[in-house]
This record gives C-alpha cells, structure tokens and sequence, in this order.
C-alpha cells in the first residue's frame, strides 16, 4: 500500500508517493506566515545597521577625529597623544622576538596568490557579470586603507595593517562577487545549517522547494537586482 506524504516548502507544498513528486492542491497558510517572518526579521536586521553605522559615527566624536576629503583628521591635542605613544621600530622588532620574526616572510608571502586571486576575480567579473546581467561588486567598497592615518603606528605596524586590510578586504570582495553569482544561478539554502552565510542567502529558496527555485530562476531572466548595488 502507497503512503503519501506532503513536504512543506517556502512556496507551495508536494505530496510525495513512493517513486514520485506530484504537487499537492493548495498552498498552506503557513507559507504566508513564514514569508511575513522573513521580512519582518530582515527589516529588523536593516534598523540594527542603522544603529551600528549611528554608533560609529557616535565613537569617532569620543575618539576626536573626522573626515575631511576622504582624509582623516585628528585634533592637535589627540594627534600629539599619538605620536607620544607610538613605540619605535627597533624597539617593536626587539619585542616581537626572533621566531615571530623568523615567520615574518611565510605570512608575506602569501601577497603573492592574493595579488593573482585579486586578479582573477576582477577579471571574471568584468568578463562574466555583464553577460550574466549581474550588477558588478565595487572593489573600493571593500578594499579599505585608512589605518596609516594613526600617529602611533610605526612603520612596521602601518605595513602590516595595510597587508591585513588587503588580505581581509580582498575575502570580503571575493566572497561578494561569489554570492552574487550564486544569486543568479543557485539560489537554494542548504538543507544544513550554514555559518556566516552571505548577506543574500536568506533570500534564496527553501531547499528541496523546486517551484521556488524555478520561480526565483526565471525572474532573474532579464537580470539580477542586488539592494544597494552601484
């Protein structure tokens, strides 16, 4: 004797028989719920980064500095602190030690395949993107060099600042442009919990929801709409 059962899923349900997927008749309430949750938990998720960016702006006031061209002034009286605090190179490489220092060139060296991987990915973007009518990732917004601007950095610590901005700015410019390709060919949650997932990943569909799929596959026919994207 056969036994059917029905899936649930973001956008409709299916009744599953033995050897078969056949829609069942109906959408269930709960969908609309679901939906109205996701948007609602979005939303919250948007007011929670207006907050943060109201803090930042909030901390940079108690830190005493602003922005003037793109440039990042300090007060005379904080800038003049710094420059008494930062410690001297000579004195920096004396207290990191010899085996800090001995790993110095492994950790540099890796500038070598994030040059070529910063490379690769603006080139398949440049390439790919237009044809695939996705909006392209502005690398300057992810790319951020702001850190030599601190008085008390010595040189050897502005070097290595920049080197993690680079390194960290690049995953974050990768991952960007990765996300959006996945948007426009493989908009499916895993049926598994995912950490740190992109920023658009709660937009997908529900995993094992193929009307959901099709659906968000064909609405992205005559392009990708990316929130925010330049």
């Amino acid at each position: 004797m056969c036994r059917d059962f029905c899936s649930l899923s973001s956008t409709g349900n299916g009744c599953i028989t033995r050897g078969s997927v056949n829609p069942c008749s109906g959408k269930p309430e709960g969908d609309a719920i679901m939906a109205t949750q996701l948007e609602m938990l979005t939303e919250k998720l948007r007011g929670v980064e207006a907050e943060i960016e109201v803090e930042m702006a909030r901390r940079r006031e108690e830190m005493r500095f602003h922005l003037e061209n793109r440039k990042i002034v300090f007060e005379q009286e904080v800038s003049q602190l710094h420059h008494e605090i930062k410690t001297n190179a000579m004195r920096y490489l004396i207290d990191l030690g010899p085996l800090v220092i001995l790993v110095a060139p492994v950790i540099y060296s890796l500038i070598i395949p994030m040059v070529l991987l910063d490379l690769a990915v603006m080139a398949y973007q440049a390439i790919c993107f237009p044809i695939y009518r996705i909006p392209k990732v502005r690398r300057r917004d992810y790319l951020v060099f702001d850190r030599h601007h601190l008085a008390y950095l010595n040189a050897i610590e502005k070097v290595g600042c920049a080197y993690c901005s680079y390194a960290n700015g690049l995953a974050a410019f990768f991952r960007e442009v990765a996300a959006r390709t996945e948007v426009r060919w493989c908009p499916i949650k895993h049926a598994r919990r995912v950490l740190g997932p992109h920023p658009h990943y709660q937009g997908f569909a529900d995993f094992g929801d193929a009307e959901g799929f099709r659906g968000k596959i064909d609405a992205m026919k005559d392009g990708v709409t990316i929130e925010g994207a330049g």
